[in-house]
């Protein structure tokens, strides 16, 4: 399990360690910066070759001239140039760090500091004296950092605890490295890169964003602007680095950390809960099958299907619920859409229903014990009807698409019956539907911090639904009335952009409603879906269509050893 921490959290933990005698603020600082150093290699193995050589080089080297204190020429080869970007707090005392490490390597480095150096905290102070004995610090101007070149830019202005916009002068040159093309693909961002909030993965400069970073190198636990919003596109490539933190549980401090923010700031959500970022040990562990059950021990799943032309999301969602492992799955059809589905329903079982009545009765049956509505199932005036009838039955419900558009105007009739054993999975427009005004902050321009967050607006609006709100996107949050908390990244290595096709919601939905039928609670449901979910795009790849998605969940359980 992977905590995703706010910079106040990250702050709390590193107080704490230091505190309790456990570390220095030098030695943390000295720490990051080899930890920097390592991902860089690590990112790029061509760097960390004899200087000189320039086979498999990633970019084209800059023709750059030897400096008068860094550049000397190492057996007759030019030595490679990395360019550090030092703000006035502790961000830039681990880029003093990376400098001095760089150098000690045979690189010519250049330093930029932002902001006067009498004015840099007490741990920069020092490794900024370390670097000033064997290198030279150049005041920073915009015109020239913004004509440098270099094989490397290392980006550590200002880190995770930024809470304003930047000015001006520090973002404009930086945007021009980028666009002019200096910066080519080897632009470092220390913790995070500068101008984007790490409470969000929202960019605080309206005008020029944040820096585009193609390696984000950040310490102990990611950030949650690491994984939601804008952060993973400004981030590019993620490494964590352990700096020592890790032998013990300062979750407390992190914890007291929010709370004691929560307090300052009133009225800022949930904070309190340290969010998680999905990772395959959150998957249930009780997906597999025993020899001596029978389906009826897996769940029964009801799925209510729209009239004619509009069933195949139904069916998807079906096949989803089925594969995943539900005992038994039927699709509960208006009689116009009945021939359509029977052509292509097998395994599915199918079941005319016209109405609430005619679902009240067959919700009788107490074996049938989960329900989607939603996928495709129109807005009629008479639809609404069945999504009440579903709530009121107190069955484990999911609902989806239309189900949750039927109430747009009328929001709080719905959050009147929703229920705990309930699962809602809003896209962006139909979050903004049913809670306008939690849309309305989640998009309220993001000038100074703490912004609000898609991880705020998630639990608020569990808090006031009542239960698990799983919201969509590349950036999944799914949150429950507690203020639990899970974010399901599409993102790095796990960058599933095929998703983006019609009829993937409408699986996922049916995935969590099988899940629930098998007996898991909501939140466990939503959270194994909606990690399974992506793992099924990544395992087909290229090409996906929403039919495909139910076919790779065999292969996806297998490779998570569920059996």
């Amino acid at each position: 399990m992977t905590e995703l921490l706010t910079a106040a959290q990250m702050r709390a933990i590193e107080q704490a360690a230091i505190a309790a005698g456990e570390v220095t603020g030098l030695e943390l600082m000295e720490r990051a910066g080899q930890g920097v150093v390592a991902a860089i290699f690590e990112q790029w193995p061509e760097l960390d070759a004899d200087l000189g050589c320039q086979a498999g080089e990633a970019a084209p080297r800059p023709q750059v001239s030897p400096r008068d204190i860094s550049g000397q020429k190492m057996g007759g080869e030019a030595s490679r140039r990395a360019v550090v970007l030092c703000g006035p707090g502790n961000n830039g005392g681990d880029g003093f760090v990376v400098a001095r490490l760089l150098k000690e390597r045979g690189w010519d480095v250049e330093v930029f500091l932002y902001g006067p150096p009498d004015r840099l905290p007490p741990d920069a102070k020092v490794n900024y004296e370390r670097w000033r004995a064997i290198g030279r610090v150049i005041e920073w101007t915009a015109q020239q950092v913004g004509e440098e070149a270099a094989d490397l830019f290392v980006d550590a202005i200002f880190g995770a605890g930024l809470k304003r916009a930047p000015a001006c002068e520090i973002l404009e040159p930086l945007t021009k490295l980028y666009t002019e093309g200096k910066t080519f693909a080897r632009m470092v961002a220390i913790d995070a890169p500068t101008g984007l909030c790490m409470d969000s993965g929202r960019a605080l400069c309206p005008e020029f964003g944040a820096v585009w970073s193609w390696l984000t190198v950040t310490f102990h636990r990611p950030r949650i602007g690491h994984f939601i919003d804008e952060g993973p596109s400004y981030c590019g490539a993620m490494r964590t680095v352990d700096i020592g933190l890790g032998g013990h549980d300062w979750g407390e401090a992190a914890r007291q950390a929010v709370a004691d923010l929560h307090r300052l700031e009133k009225g800022r959500g949930m904070g309190r809960v340290v969010a998680t970022l999905m990772s395959p040990e959150l998957v249930s562990p009780y997906l597999g099958k025993e020899t001596d059950e029978h389906k009826y021990t897996y769940g029964h799943a009801l799925v209510l299907s729209g009239g004619h032309g509009r069933s195949g999301a139904a069916r998807l969602a079906a096949r989803g619920a089925l594969r995943i492992g539900a005992g038994l799955v039927t699709v509960g059809s208006p009689r116009a859409a009945m021939m359509e589905n029977a052509c292509q329903l097998t395994a599915i079982m199918l079941r005319q229903m016209d109405g609430a009545d005619e679902l009240r009765t067959l919700l009788q049956d107490s074996r049938l014990n989960a329900v989607c509505l939603g996928p495709g199932l129109g807005l009629d005036a008479d639809r609404e009807g069945l999504v009440l009838e579903a709530l009121q039955a107190n069955r484990a419900t999911v609902l989806d698409a239309d189900a949750l558009t039927q109430f747009e105007d009328r929001a709080e009739a719905l959050f009147e019956v929703l229920h705990e054993n309930c699962v809602i999975t809003p896209h962006g427009g139909e979050f903004a539907r049913l809670f306008p005004d939690l849309a309305e902050k989640l998009n309220a321009p993001a000038t100074t911090g703490p912004v609000y967050s898609k991880v705020d607006a998630t639990r608020e609006a569990a808090k006031r639904a009542g239960c698990v709100v799983l919201f969509k996107g590349p950036d999944t949050v799914i949150a429950a009335p507690n203020g639990l908390c899970s974010v399901n990244s599409a993102h790095y290595d796990r960058s599933a952009p095929w998703l983006a096709t019609a009829g993937s919601g409408d699986v996922l939905a049916g995935v969590i409603t099988g899940l629930m039928a098998r007996g898991l609670d909501p939140m466990q449901a939503a959270e194994t879906a909606a990690y399974i979910h992506v793992e099924c795009a990544l395992n087909f790849g290229p090409g996906l269509i929403a039919e495909d998605l139910p076919e790779q969940i065999p292969a996806v359980l297998r490779k998570l050893d569920i059996f």
